[in-house]
């Protein structure tokens, strides 16, 4: 059986753990946080969660997963058939994480975890995530799925790394650059945390966010 390595507060752990749930994928998990110990690495080499355990070896990168989920279980599809619309979906995931949550995860620590960040990254990060949102307008259709009239990889994605991009922008800005700029994201995430798969996974989620800070 398959072994989902990482923990609940992940988005990237969360982006899989949608994924396998939503195709009906039997899996396990299996707690582990990021390290840089030998023996961790042996696993992970860059010492990051995700990483799957098949019977024939570690994979790591969200992505390298996704689409290794996709090859083994094809059924039911959580890509388009479409060669084109396909690579639209990779396309918007590709967009989601590196011009969008790639830039707001440098506000992370002091948006949730206590630390600080400095001014210049303040703004420098405003800049990247207003010009990455307004791109992702462009490509998102938002009917009523981000991709379409169906539910893909690219809304496993986008429901794990949207609601950041608010919730930190709020805290550093004081004010939701989601949904100034993507007003129509606030009726999708609503439509999708209806699902039952992702309920299951914010309830997941929620548990441990508030485990990790009865620890600190």
């Amino acid at each position: 059986m398959l072994k989902l390595c990482g923990f609940s507060v992940s988005n990237y752990y969360n982006k899989i753990k949608l994924a396998l749930l939503e195709k009906g994928i039997p899996f396990e998990e299996e707690l582990a946080y990021p390290a840089q110990t030998e023996d961790f690495l042996k696993d992970s080499p860059m010492g990051k969660v995700p990483f799957l355990r098949t019977g024939r070896g570690v994979l790591t990168e969200s992505q390298v997963l996704t689409e290794y989920l996709e090859d083994m279980y094809p059924e039911p599809p959580l890509y388009p058939k479409d060669p084109f619309e396909r690579a639209r979906n990779r396309e918007l995931i590709e967009h989601l994480e590196l011009h969008v949550e790639l830039p707001v995860r440098r506000l992370y620590a002091e948006a949730f975890f206590g630390g600080t960040v400095s001014d210049e990254t303040k703004q420098e990060v405003e800049k990247l995530l207003r010009k990455g949102l307004r791109s992702l307008g462009k490509l998102a259709r938002f009917s009523p799925y981000i991709a379409g009239d169906t539910f893909t990889h690219a809304d496993c994605a986008a429901w794990c790394h949207l609601p950041l991009v608010s919730q930190a922008t709020k805290k550093i800005y004081g004010y939701d650059m989601l949904e100034e700029i993507l007003p129509a994201a606030k009726a999708y995430l609503k439509l999708v945390g209806e699902r039952p798969q992702v309920q299951k996974v914010n309830a997941d989620r929620k548990a441990a966010m508030e485990s990790f800070f009865a620890k600190k």
